[in-house]
């Protein structure tokens, strides 16, 4: 089933307290601290409190709220309406992840969870007044609430506490109310700087997953470090419910990050040390903390992490040296700690010692709901089930798969529908990358050509800068986007343009198909060796319409002047990291639209004629120039 819409979040922070008892002191100190800091808090006022119990509008403030901060004090528990607010609240927290901070104003926890003093003076008056459910369950949230973590001022002492429950405040005393309103304001802003991911558009299934995982090992309550492994084929699911698993748990961890971008990582790459600068800087909630090696990044990660209970999930890892260089032993971190890894390679999990739990295909009626979703869209249609049967059997039930295939659904006739299926039943090849491709073959022209570039260039750049090149090639690149991201073909996060590894490794395999074995017949050319090749060869490559190679660490190539004259049909080439020297004069072919090598020193080029469409020309020592406009 799907999850529950999540609540729409209107407030930062929702303030409780009785008025009487805090109004003339911490009350006005903490609202104006949280204002200056562009906090949104809700704070209600007691004038406009109708009867005696919650009303509509303060129920729908807690649940619109991130955050929910209780000033219990001496005659809190006397309000029938704060009750109420704190039992919607403990509520709240665990439907909704509200975070609920308590201070304890002149009381005692051990009073406000246990019902002592003027707590049960409160209760014994209640009991004449009210039912036993509503006492009952008052005495219930307040427990709960008096259990969690948070601040205690009684006698002039202020402590910050902690309880054993998720949010580890740690113990200090404070010499005035003024350091507790700075503690209560700081742990606030780091508590919404902790923000859950977007998971799926449709999460169909995720949720009893997410359920058996945390009870099959105790996520949240457990002295030592645990290390799960979600492993399955690409596209099955896993990262989804990784990021599921970080949105159901990372608040009971003192910090948490969801670390991508692993794939392809060697330990000696570049790349490793900004993933460990990333895990330190997001788990430790402060700027980036510079790593100028991968080895004193490692000795980082033990010396800052080793007394803190984290959450760390490495996605997509494919060699074991990549978890050694971001979680090499259980010890680098506090007890308690989970490490979860999601990979295709089992051998990585069991050589991390992981418990392993294979993520598998979706159930049959999780896969109808999941494709219907994807088919409908907005729309109110109506799929045969014998289509609905068929798209299961070819999918064979992979996430993936059903998103790709109903989105292709989703963008044509219902006409169509059967047959494009049928397509797929006369297709030789009936794979998932069959399946895959049939959303690319709905594609017409310019958009085949824009998944293309994609697929084999610029997969994790950034959505503005590809337009930038794709629009020099005359191709409709905002528009061409967005019909790839209706077709779950790729992905806008944060403004980079993200492709699942199946779509991306179809993508080359429709380039490669044609000529495999002799790269200088092909349109796109971005492994390492192939470019060197075909550069350095005098052959007919008439064929090559665009080159990327963006290498790790700078690398000196051998280029003839006459290379690029060669290459007619060539609009665009982009060098990152790739050193060379040309001898001569440099003749451009008249197609190109883009030339950028940042490496590439200005002198080294002196042309012979400019090419007509050339519209940016970007090498070192030259900013980018726009050439051929008045």
């Amino acid at each position: 089933m799907d999850s529950p819409p999540q609540p729409k979040r209107t407030y930062h922070v929702f303030l409780s307290f009785r008025g009487p008892d805090v109004r003339d002191n911490i009350l006005s100190h903490l609202y104006k601290a949280l204002d200056r800091r562009g906090i949104y808090t809700y704070i209600d006022s007691e004038e406009l409190r109708k009867g005696e119990r919650i009303s509509d509008a303060l129920t729908k403030a807690i649940e619109e709220s991130r955050i929910a901060l209780i000033l219990f004090s001496e005659n809190y528990a006397s309000s029938a309406w704060c009750l109420d607010e704190v039992v919607k609240m403990m509520e709240c927290k665990e439907t909704d992840d509200l975070i609920v901070l308590p201070v304890f104003f002149k009381v005692e926890p051990k009073e406000v969870r246990e019902g002592r003093k003027s707590y049960k003076k409160a209760f014994d008056s209640h009991e004449k007044k009210y039912s036993k459910e509503d006492v009952k369950k008052w005495k219930k949230a307040l427990e709960d609430a008096g259990n969690l973590s948070g601040w205690e001022f009684n006698d002039g002492v202020i402590t910050q506490f902690t309880t054993g429950t998720p949010i580890q405040l740690g113990s200090r005393a404070f010499k005035d109310e003024a350091e507790l309103v700075e503690s209560i304001v700081k742990e606030i802003s780091i508590q919404l700087n902790r923000r859950p991911l977007h998971v799926a558009k449709y999460p169909v299934g995720i949720d009893s997953r997410v359920r058996e995982l945390k009870s099959k090992w105790n996520m949240k309550s457990r002295d030592e470090t645990l290390t799960i492994g979600l492993w399955a084929m690409g596209g099955m699911g896993k990262t989804t419910l990784a990021k599921a698993l970080y949105n159901s748990t990372f608040r009971d961890f003192e910090g948490s990050v969801f670390l991508d971008g692993i794939k392809g990582t060697s330990r000696e790459s570049p790349n490793m040390a900004r993933l460990q600068e990333k895990l330190l800087s997001q788990i430790l909630m402060t700027k980036e903390i510079p790593v100028p090696s991968v080895h004193e990044g490692i000795n980082s990660i033990k010396e800052k992490l080793c007394r803190k209970r984290v959450l760390l999930i490495l996605d997509g890892v494919d060699n074991i040296c990549q978890t050694d260089a971001l979680a090499g032993a259980h010890d680098w971190f506090g007890k308690g700690s989970t490490i979860i890894i999601t990979t295709t390679d089992e051998g990585v999990l069991k050589i991390n010692g992981a418990c392993i739990y294979e993520v598998k295909a979706l159930e049959d009626a999780e896969a109808r709901e999941l494709f219907k979703k994807y088919a409908s869209g907005n729309r109110k249609v109506e799929i045969r089930e014998d289509l609905l049967d068929k798209a299961l059997q070819y999918t064979h039930r992979l996430p993936l798969a059903l998103e790709v295939l109903g989105c292709a659904f989703c963008a044509s006739s219902e006409r169509k529908w059967e047959g494009e299926l049928n397509k797929f039943v006369k297709s030789p090849d009936q794979t998932i990358n069959a399946v895959l491709k049939l959303s690319y073959d709905g594609l017409d022209e310019d958009r085949k050509e824009i998944f293309l570039h994609i697929a084999c260039f610029f997969n994790g750049w950034s959505r503005k800068y590809v337009e930038g090149v794709l629009d020099s090639c005359d191709l409709d690149a905002a528009s061409g986007v967005d019909d790839l991201i209706r077709r779950s073909l790729i992905r806008d996060e944060n403004g980079t343009l993200q492709m699942h590894d199946l779509i991306e490794l179809m993508g080359k395999k429709i380039v490669d198909q044609k000529q495999r074995e002799n790269p200088t017949k092909r349109s796109r050319l971005w492994r390492h060796q192939e470019v060197v090749d075909v550069l350095s060869s005098n052959e007919g490559r008439d064929a090559v319409e665009a080159i990327v190679l963006a290498l790790p660490e700078p690398e000196k190539i051998e280029i003839d002047s006459d290379t690029f004259a060669n290459l007619t049909m060539l609009k665009f080439l982009i060098m990152i990291n790739v050193e060379t020297s040309f001898q001569g004069p440099i003749r451009l072919p008249k197609e190109l639209r883009w030339f950028e090598w940042p490496e590439c020193r200005a002198s080294s080029l002196k042309f012979t004629s400019t090419p007509k469409n050339l519209a940016v020309l970007a090498v070192r020592r030259s900013l980018i120039k726009e050439l051929g406009k008045p």
